[in-house]
């Protein structure tokens, strides 16, 4: 039988992280750019959400997340937990009013950077699909990123989709033929992101189509 963990329920995320001085950061679009490299597989649970695109969680939706799932879930047969981390990245604001120049704005919130194929949070236990796909769903449609409620068996369908739809592809214009043999010149506006991933991501959006 499935075990459940002593505390079934999501836990309780700090809004701002506990670090002795905080240090204002550069945007740094790389953390949202691209495939996530960790927590992409399930871990414990049976059912989750899975980030189709890049974006940053604000604890709103962090908070609305947890709210939504631990209400409607029942602790003895079910268990949730957080594939993602705290807040920690700092986003600054100027104040309201305030004139051009005078550097860099003060610090107003913290977001939690997602790429795609990040899993944001998983279901486990003893329960169906179809008990919590609507629960799950509900909160995928309200994430600043677009996203899909799957479980084990539908995610790892969907990875060998995208593998059989490369190995059995039927059109000589592939990406990496066209890039390897420079066609009209096209290295000169590529980035060394485009050819690592074969053109398959633009900035934090994933292209479904590129084979």
């Amino acid at each position: 039988g499935v075990v459940l963990p002593e505390r079934p329920k999501l836990k309780f995320i700090n809004k701002v992280p506990n670090f002795k001085k905080a240090k204002k950061e550069m945007k740094k679009l790389r953390d949202i750019r691209g495939p996530a490299q960790t927590a992409n597989t399930f871990a414990r649970g049976q059912y989750g959400i899975v980030a189709l695109g890049g974006g940053y969680l604000h604890w709103g939706h962090i908070e609305m997340m947890r709210l939504t799932i631990n209400r409607r879930i029942d602790p003895r047969t079910t268990f949730a937990r957080w594939r993602v981390n705290a807040p920690y990245k700092p986003i600054t604001r100027k104040g309201l009013g305030q004139r051009m120049g005078g550097g860099k704005g003060a610090i107003d919130h913290y977001v939690t950077p997602v790429r795609c194929g990040r899993m944001v949070l998983e279901l486990g236990g003893r329960c169906e699909f179809g008990e919590v796909e609507p629960i799950l769903t509900e909160v995928a449609k309200k994430l600043p990123f677009p996203a899909k409620v799957v479980s084990r068996e539908s995610l790892a369908a969907m990875y060998q989709e995208e593998r059989e739809r490369e190995l059995n592809n039927q059109n000589p214009w592939t990406f990496q033929r066209v890039v390897s043999t420079n066609m009209l010149g096209i290295r000169k506006v590529l980035s060394p992101f485009d050819l690592r991933h074969n053109g398959k991501y633009v900035g934090k959006f994933r292209l479904p189509g590129r084979v």
